[in-house]
C-alpha cells in the first residue's frame, strides 16, 4: 500500500529574499537622488530668519550662490572670485534669459560681502537676484 504525503504538497513557499533585494536597492537608489540633489545646499550656512521668508526651492533654471561667514563666495561647491562670479552669472544670462539667482548668505557674512554678490548679480544681468531667508520661528 503506497501513502501519499498531502501536507508537504500543500505548502506554500514564499522566498523573502527577492522582495528584501529589491526594496534595499530601492532605498539606495532614493537616498543617492536626494543627495544628488542637495549638492548646491550642502554648505553649512546659517541663514538669517525673516518674516517674509520664501520657501527654497530646487528650480532648474535656478543658480545657487553661497556666501560663507568669512565672506568667501561658493557656486556649485567651488570657490569663486568676484570676477568668476561675474563670468559665470553674464554666461548663465546669455544662454537663459530667464535665469535666476539665488543668494545664501551666512547670517554671520559681512553685510558689504552680501551686497557687493548682490550689485555683481544684478549688474552681470539677472533681473532680481533673491537672497534666501529661514522664517523665524
Amino acid at each position: 500500500m503506497i501513502l501519499s504525503d498531502t501536507d508537504s504538497t500543500s505548502e506554500i513557499h514564499i522566498d523573502f529574499v527577492p522582495m528584501v533585494d529589491v526594496l534595499f536597492n530601492l532605498l539606495i537608489f532614493f537616498l543617492l537622488a536626494t543627495s544628488i540633489a542637495q549638492v548646491e545646499r550642502e554648505m553649512r550656512i546659517a541663514l538669517p530668519a525673516t518674516e517674509a521668508s520664501g520657501p527654497i526651492s530646487t528650480a532648474l533654471r535656478e543658480m545657487v550662490v553661497n556666501v560663507d561667514e568669512s565672506g568667501a563666495i561658493f557656486i556649485a561647491g567651488r570657490q569663486v572670485s568676484h570676477e568668476d562670479l561675474r563670468a559665470m552669472v553674464t554666461e548663465a544670462i546669455r544662454a537663459n534669459p530667464d535665469q535666476k539667482v539665488s543668494v545664501r548668505a551666512d547670517r554671520g557674512a559681512s553685510y558689504g560681502v552680501v551686497a557687493r554678490v548682490l550689485d555683481i548679480c544684478k549688474a552681470s544681468g539677472a533681473d532680481q537676484p533673491f537672497l534666501d531667508t529661514v522664517p523665524i520661528e
